[in-house]
């Protein structure tokens, strides 16, 4: 499938939205570190602490199809340097919070803003680089900075809460999103201006974003508030009426968020459900390691972040390992061993995860599941983006990230009653091996990918 435009220098281009990849994963993490000072400065209990992670998690993966929408309705630059406006605005607004409430509402906004840049990201990934090789090695380059993102940000929050209190964890991010912001508009090309008749669907995006808030605020407090309680249980029910309600409007609106025909499609559905086969199970083992790191092993946060170095390069790896294999495995094939090493690596560290184990003797499962997560998630994301029109990108990225986010929500939430950290890994291991192939089982095999001509730029339509 050709791309939108021409891209105006590649290497610059794919390195800012490698930026913008590390932005958004680095958040994930860089707070972790920094709690307990928080706590301490800000006033926060053991109980509301738990919001400073939440708020950003429940809004961002609640807004997340809604942010694929714009991106594909309203211009993906536009929504690119809106969601670097948003995040920055929202990292000011942390670092100066005294209270509670303001530092909450903080996170809430920046979890707004990663809600439009992920997808308006990645979508600019795939539309900007050609299907094939060169959109896979963009992928790759793309994946590869989230995976140091997310380690970098447990060193960084060590280093940076130690030397400048809790603050900088949210100030690192001002000159970072103000760079990425104004590059964009000397590296990404101008969106054209909106189709004439394309309409918004505000049903459809009210009962949509309604319905995943709820349930991925049900996941988040779930774990703490009891999944008996009657604010859980009433947040699931509601969140599930409201994606009832969500099916309804769009089999009638002129212009729905989410369209039948896409969300139909078997390879995006396969892909989807490799992403939230991912989330639920590969994508807890660093929350896990890190509490092995700190409460086990006695790690200090700085340790702990020098510790994940390990991970980080092995998936590293395992994405420039992943693109370069994906022409001659296929992307089915390819997931499935990913699966199959990852869950071999996963077993391996929690078999290691004895009263006296050490780091090098974790080292060879996290070398397995770095390597196989890297393969995992650097593939799953060009089996969402294959054969999409190139209208419909950001759509298909924020319906993927929706169930990445969703999955990860509901694995953690089912992992921590498991009893015992070891047991919990041993758990991400088996559903790894066998959720995950069946899972990329789904996909057309190679041979059943349809032949179709080159497509006329800007026509709707799937590539094979």
């Amino acid at each position: 499938m050709p791309t939108d435009r021409p891209v105006r220098s590649p290497g610059a281009t794919l390195t800012l939205l490698g930026l913008a990849s590390l932005i958004t994963a680095l958040d994930f993490t860089i707070v972790y570190v920094a709690l307990p000072e928080i706590a301490r400065d800000v006033g926060f209990s053991a109980h509301s602490l738990q919001w400073v992670v939440s708020a950003y998690a429940v809004v961002y993966g609640g807004l997340l199809l809604l942010g694929g929408r714009l991106a594909d309705l309203l211009g993906r630059r536009r929504m690119f340097v809106t969601g670097m406006v948003l995040y920055g605005l929202g990292s000011v607004l942390g670092g100066l919070a005294g209270t509670p409430g303001p530092l909450i509402a903080a996170r809430a906004v920046q979890g707004v803003g990663g809600a439009v840049l992920f997808p308006a990201t990645l979508s600019l990934v795939t539309t900007m680089f050609e299907e094939g090789r060169p959109r896979n090695r963009a992928l790759a380059v793309w994946s590869v900075a989230g995976a140091g993102g997310l380690s970098l940000g447990a060193l960084l929050g060590g280093v940076l809460t130690s030397a400048f209190g809790w603050q900088a964890v949210f100030f690192v991010n001002v000159p970072l999103v103000v760079i990425a912001g104004l590059a964009a508009f000397v590296l990404l090309v101008p969106d054209p201006s909106r189709r004439a008749g394309g309409g918004f669907d505000v049903a459809g995006a009210l009962t949509g974003t309604a319905g995943m808030t709820l349930l991925v605020f049900a996941l988040a407090q779930g774990p703490a508030w009891g999944w008996g309680s009657a604010r859980v249980l009433g947040a699931s029910a509601a969140g599930v009426v409201s994606l009832a309600v969500f099916a309804a409007v769009e089999r009638r609106a002129r212009q729905p968020l989410l369209r039948p025909g896409l969300s139909a499609d078997r390879g995006l559905r396969a892909a989807t459900a490799v992403i939230l086969v991912f989330g639920l199970t590969l994508q807890a083992v660093p929350y896990f390691l890190t509490l092995y790191f700190q409460g086990t092993m006695g790690y200090s946060a700085l340790r702990t972040g020098v510790a994940f170095l390990g991970p980080t390069l092995s998936i590293t790896v395992g994405n420039l390992v992943g693109e370069r294999l994906v022409a001659r495995l296929g992307v089915r094939g390819l997931l499935v061993a990913g699966f199959v090493v990852a869950a071999g690596g996963t077993a391996l560290i929690a078999a290691a995860m004895t009263g006296g184990a050490s780091y090098p003797g974790l080292l060879a499962g996290i070398v397995g599941f770095g390597l196989g997560t890297g393969v995992v998630f650097s593939t799953m994301w060009i089996a969402a983006a294959s054969g999409v029109a190139g209208e419909e990108q950001g759509t298909a990225s924020g319906l993927a990230s929706t169930a990445l986010q969703f999955g990860s929500g509901a694995g953690l939430a089912i992992l921590v009653g498991v009893d015992g950290i070891r047991a919990a890994v041993f758990a991400v291991a088996a559903g790894a091996a066998v959720l995950g192939p069946c899972a990329a089982l789904l996909l057309r095999p190679p041979s059943a990918a349809p032949v179709v001509a080159e497509a006329v730029p800007g026509e709707p339509g799937r590539a094979g």
